[in-house]
């Protein structure tokens, strides 16, 4: 109930704000297991994705923002909740796997799991390398990958602006993705870089983004 609420409220601002155009809705499952896989140009990707989209979705978010005791970070952590977000930590030896059980039980349990591939924020607005963690997660829980591009989310605060802004943004959708063909072959690490390559190339097409063959790294000061 209160997500249905809060998503109602919310879709009504981000609608004025940012004026959305959905592409590709259609493609959109009514039910069972999907993986979103997008590119990422904002912090605001994972909350404008769920507002667009007809169910809800489950997004990794840094564990950071789910702590602390002033009322505004309260006020944010149960925020994050209430959208889905899953906090995460990052920089150990296995959040890399930990970030994967927790993608395999919300596909196990039926649900909609949104992932960027290229692992963070393109600073340069070109599509770099996929990491093969969606490709495992194909594999493993057999759900179909479902291509999403965002265009223009970038504008809403980029580098240096304090607040927010109004911008026009584009969502498309593509097609589901089926790698049915590949059953029992998870553990090989060439068919999770094809199949990763595969879905980095169908948002590549999406977005129209200029695609770098390496895996983007922000710079320190980033």
């Amino acid at each position: 109930m209160l997500y249905r609420a809060l998503r109602t409220v919310l879709a009504f601002v981000a609608k004025a704000l940012f004026r959305p155009t959905v592409e590709g809705l259609e493609n959109f499952p009514a039910k069972g297991a999907v993986i979103l896989a997008s590119n990422h140009l904002s912090v605001f990707d994972s909350i404008l994705i769920p507002l667009v989209v007809p169910r809800q979705v489950n997004f990794l978010a840094k564990e950071e923002y789910f702590t602390g005791r002033s009322p505004y970070k309260r006020l944010r952590t149960a925020f994050m909740r209430t959208i889905g977000q899953i906090p995460v930590q990052r920089g150990q030896a296995r959040a890399g796997v930990a970030a994967l059980e927790v993608a395999g039980q919300v596909l196990e349990n039926g649900g909609a799991f949104g992932i960027y591939p290229e692992g963070t924020r393109s600073l340069d607005l070109r599509l770099y390398r996929g990491h093969t963690g969606v490709g495992q997660l194909a594999l493993t829980s057999g759900a179909p990958v479902l291509p999403m591009a965002l265009i223009g989310t970038d504008r809403i605060q980029p580098p240096g602006q304090r607040f927010p802004r109004p911008r026009r943004v584009t969502i498309r959708i593509g097609k589901p993705l089926d790698f049915s063909r590949y059953d029992g072959m998870a553990a090989s690490p060439a068919i999770r870089r094809a199949v990763t390559d595969e879905i980095m190339y169908s948002i590549m097409e999406l977005s129209g983004q200029e695609y770098v063959d390496v895996y983007h790294k922000r710079p320190e000061a980033a």
